[in-house]
Order: C-alpha cells, then structure tokens, then sequence
C-alpha cells in the first residue's frame, strides 16, 4: 500500500460529509493510479492512512463498489475493479450516446457566461496536459463537465454520465498522459467548442461523438491484452 507521505494525500480534515470525502479521496486516488487495477484495499490501512474510523471507510467503500470502482472477491477481500476490454467498450459506447446529447442541449441551452466558462476550461485543461498531473487533470476535467451538463439541463443524463466517467477515469488518466493524446484532444475540444459557439447542434453532436471514440481508441490500445 502506498504511503502516507505520498504526494495525494489521503487524509480527511472536516468531520460534516464525512462518508463522501472518504469516497471522494479513495475515488481520486484509483482514477489516479495510487491504487492499481487488482490492487487489494486492507482496511486498517486505509483507516490510518485516511484518519476515518472503520464505520466511515466501510460506508464509503460501499459507495464505490456500488460505482463499480472496487470488487469484493470471495475470500480475497475488496481490490480496485479491472476493467476488461469488452467492458471499457462499453462503458464508451454508452458515454457517446449520453455525451452527445449533452452537447446538442448544451449548443441549444447555454447561457453566453456558460460558454465563456466551458473556454475557459479548455484553456485550463491545455495547461495541465503541459505539465501533465493525474490529479489537476481530474479536477479540471471535472470542471469542464460540470459546465458541459450544466448548460445542457438535462439532469437525468448529467447523473449518469457522472457515473460513467467514474468508470472511465481510470482509463482517461493512462491515455491522457500521452503528449500525443493529449495535443489531439485539445485540438478536438477548441473544435467542439467551435461548434457550441456557433450553435451548431448536429456538428457539435458529431464532434463530441468523434471525440469520445478516439479517446476509447487511445483508453483500449493501453489496456494489457491480457486483460480481455
């Protein structure tokens, strides 16, 4: 198990939301990489690591096996889900068709403000694949979402892309620390935003769709072939 004195840290510092901090530390550090794909989670570690009582860790490990992100294997334990390569297909099947719609609701129903901030976003995100962070890059790719469903309106789909890109992002992170994906989604990203601005609801149904499937091209080809 990782260290306490890693440079994600693990500690909860507020006791009001106590479950979902828990769950949101132990979301970033999977998405993150800090717990590997198999990687077995022992819960008096994560209890000192962490700063929770047991009560609290199992709560939020619930949660997350719930989202699909930990496993409990007979007489194994809990260990961070594998994704196998027909379900990462999936899982990217399912977030193009609910991305898609977001960006037809967003081109249709966002606010100036809102567009200026999705820019905004991109901007950032561009930035961090410079000096590339698994954790800024998770924060600031929420954000873009955040804006993204926002505009859009559509709450029902909102929820269930949060979900789905909970299950992605394990897969997001390995592939988006490629300079080459990288610079390839910035360049897809300023041509859905393009689309957006110009109100453009088919091209920016067609542009998110495309740039979901690249990015399931680039998440699939880092996935070990004996994961299938």
């Amino acid at each position: 198990m990782p260290s306490a004195n890693d440079d994600l840290s693990m500690r909860v510092q507020t006791l009001p939301g106590l479950r979902e901090q828990v769950a949101e530390r132990l979301r970033l550090a999977i998405a993150a990489g800090r717990f590997a794909p198999g990687a077995r989670l022992i819960e008096r570690e994560l209890c000192e690591m962490m700063g929770v009582s047991r009560t609290s860790l199992r709560e939020a490990l619930r949660e997350l096996q719930a989202d699909g992100l930990i496993t409990l294997q007979p007489n194994k334990g809990l260990s961070v889900s594998v994704v196998t390569e027909a379900t990462a297909r999936s899982i990217y099947q399912v977030r193009a068709v609910l991305e898609g719609l977001a960006a037809r609701e967003f081109a249709k129903n966002a606010t100036p403000a809102q567009m200026a901030a999705l820019r905004e976003s991109v901007d950032r995100l561009a930035e961090v694949y410079e000096n590339f962070s698994a954790e800024r890059f998770i924060a600031t790719k929420t954000r873009f979402y955040d804006i993204l469903l926002e505009g859009a309106g559509n709450e029902v789909a909102a929820d269930m892309l949060r979900r789905i890109h909970t299950r992605v992002s394990q897969l997001r992170v390995v592939s988006l620390s490629s300079a080459a994906r990288a610079k390839q989604s910035i360049r897809e990203l300023r041509e859905f935003l393009d689309a957006l601005e110009a109100r453009d609801e088919e091209g920016a149904w067609r542009i998110c769709v495309a740039h979901v499937e690249a990015a399931a091209a680039a998440a699939l080809s880092s996935l070990p072939a004996k994961q299938d």
